[in-house]
């Protein structure tokens, strides 16, 4: 792969963002060198990534032609895991999903698991380890963030080295194929074992009068990294435009950073990582408990692809839930003063929202959680989860 050179970046405190770098040529020669402007990632670097890195695939009630595309565009020497919250009452949507993985793991022998989010199993697994703050009643609250958790666990108690996550909704397996190697392209060019990749999408097509037009940003991405970069402002004293990537659903990080990092539930967990790491690693770096990341420095690198971006569109309520969560994530930070709340408040009346944005419900880092401890009890108690190995 060829991509541009990091060049540009904000420094804040213990973390430094890297601005947008363009894959150039999905397949490079091996004969390349590397030039100040061009980046390579040589052919063999995929293949030594793949068998460390996690794929997790979080999926509710998507479309089960778009899920086994996915699937199929993961390279075979990367271990899936699928976080479903489908409907398993009535039509189990739940049960064919799980034989759509298990047909691709039968021809593949690819290492496969899948697990529901709901899985009763899972309290006794996260009571086991004392870690029940994503609990609700007799199973996992249901959220993005949470199947997330899930997952990571999971990864964590395999050993894996790196985790990425792909949404299960893209139309497009080729770009699937693509954001797994900008990834490893990010992880490779990295000095530091404390590293964030987060994709901006080259284009985000929708259908306008029976044709196709290519949008650069949609419009929750626009409002996110609008305040997200206002917010850095507050941080620095100085005016940005670094953030591209606040609601990056396709992102990955070195299970180092991932095990470090809160979380948020729902909508808000894509820009909550960036405050977090805004104020844990940056204003408020002095305090953090996590002095090894600090010494060593987080980075964190966006990148924008080749592909396009085509997803199921979810509707203009789907939106405006989408903008108050991200824009909770801000409103509420540590790091925002008066004058941006005030913003915040008439960005959201614009969009019929009367009230502030809802603050977003923090999962503490898994860092400490016995992952080995937790595995072994969720297979004892499961009920969903399967392992193809």
């Amino acid at each position: 792969m060829l991509l541009e050179a990091p060049r540009v970046a904000e420094r804040i405190g213990a973390l430094t963002i890297y601005d947008t770098q363009r894959v150039l040529k999905l397949e490079s020669s091996r004969k390349f060198q590397d030039t100040p402007m061009i980046k390579s990632v040589p052919h063999d670097i995929f293949e030594e990534y793949y068998p460390r890195l996690a794929i997790i695939v979080p999926i509710k009630n998507e479309s089960l032609k778009l899920f086994e595309g996915v699937l199929s565009a993961i390279p075979q020497d990367i271990t899936v895991i699928v976080v479903s919250n489908s409907f398993m009452n009535g039509f189990n949507r739940y049960r064919m999903e799980r034989d759509i993985l298990k047909a691709i793991h039968n021809f593949s022998q690819q290492p496969m698991i899948i697990i529901h989010q709901r899985d009763p199993g899972l309290k006794e697994a996260f009571k086991s380890v004392r870690y029940e703050h994503i609990l609700e009643g007799d199973s996992v609250r249901s959220g993005k963030g949470e199947g997330m958790i899930i997952g990571l666990l999971i990864a964590k108690a395999l050993g894996l080295e790196y985790v990425g996550f792909i949404d299960s909704d893209n139309y497009i397996p080729s770009a699937v194929n693509e954001y797994i190697k900008d990834y490893i392209a990010g992880f490779y060019m990295s000095d530091s074992s404390y590293t964030m990749v987060r994709l901006l999408w080259k284009y985000k097509p929708k259908i306008v009068e029976s044709s196709l037009y290519f949008r650069r940003w949609g419009r929750v991405s626009e409002i996110t990294n609008r305040y997200m970069n206002l917010l850095i402002g507050n941080l620095t004293g100085f005016e940005t435009d670094v953030i591209k990537t606040g609601n990056a659903g396709e992102h990955a990080m070195s299970m180092k950073l991932a095990e470090i990092m809160a979380y948020a539930s729902g909508f808000a967990i894509e820009p909550y990582e960036l405050v977090y790491l805004f104020e844990e690693f940056g204003k408020f770096m002095e305090e953090t408990r996590f002095k090894e990341a600090m010494s060593e420095g987080i980075r964190v690198y966006q990148i924008e692809t080749l592909n396009p971006h085509l997803h199921e569109e979810k509707g203009k309520a789907h939106i405006v839930e989408m903008i108050a969560a991200s824009l909770g994530t801000i409103y509420h930070s540590r790091v925002a003063d008066q004058s941006l709340r005030v913003r915040i408040v008439k960005e959201m009346d614009e969009f019929g929202v009367k009230s502030e944005p809802p603050r977003p419900k923090i999962i503490p880092p898994i860092v400490g959680v016995n992952a080995s401890k937790f595995l072994d009890v969720l297979q004892e108690n499961t009920k969903t989860l399967e392992m193809f190995e």
